[in-house]
């Protein structure tokens, strides 16, 4: 009693509170448990089905408000073909003179790696981009570009230094894409750009 007393003069936002619970819950389960035997598997089930079951179920909202969609795919193209040429040589650089990024990303590059890749970046870039971003954005505005970010920076911990410190500003970019565009699409596409040209790099 005393404590829903206390709750009683908070005025929380329905969208705000259940976005933050599911998915700062879904980055916990992810990381303490498995659901099959494939880890990429797993992170579509978590960050893209759960979400879209929320969003349709719960927030009673349609997909497209939350990204799901072409958007303004002109735009889309162009950004995301403009951030290959910036990140190519970045990407280069940071993987040939950090060698726990070589180590880390030295995997075997083939039909079935970058098929499970784009399977877990496309969950991975929904929950933030798609989901979480567009939910803040609706209650808080712009501020949600750097609140998804957070969450999006500390599930990095555990991958290389220099890649984990520069997913906080990697995050606002990649949501401020998604929010100039309106679809988590151009993110996504970007980063499994990201991931292909570290781990090709790390091989080299």
């Amino acid at each position: 009693m005393i404590l829903k007393s206390w709750l009683s003069q908070f005025h929380f936002n329905k969208k705000v509170v259940i976005a933050t619970i599911v998915v700062t819950t879904l980055i916990m389960i992810d990381h303490y448990f498995r659901l099959t035997p494939v880890k990429e598997l797993d992170r579509l089930i978590l960050y893209l089905f759960i979400p879209v079951a929320v969003i349709v179920l719960v927030f009673r909202d349609p997909l497209r408000d939350y990204g799901v969609g072409l958007g303004n795919w002109r735009f889309g193209l162009l950004i995301t073909l403009g951030s290959i040429l910036i990140l190519t040589p970045i990407l280069w650089w940071a993987t040939r003179f950090s060698p726990a990024m070589q180590n880390y990303y030295d995997l075997p590059i083939n039909s079935d790696s970058l098929i499970l890749s784009a399977l877990e970046l496309l969950g991975w870039e929904f929950v933030f981009r798609g989901f979480l971003l567009f939910a803040y954005f609706q209650v808080l505005g712009d501020d949600a570009l750097w609140l998804q970010a957070v969450p999006f920076a500390l599930a990095h911990l555990g991958k290389p230094p220099l890649e984990t410190l520069s997913t906080l500003f990697g995050g606002f970019l990649f949501g401020l894409v998604a929010l100039k565009t309106r679809s988590f699409i151009y993110p996504f596409l970007i980063h499994f750009f990201v991931s292909f040209l570290v781990t090709f790099f790390a091989m080299q």
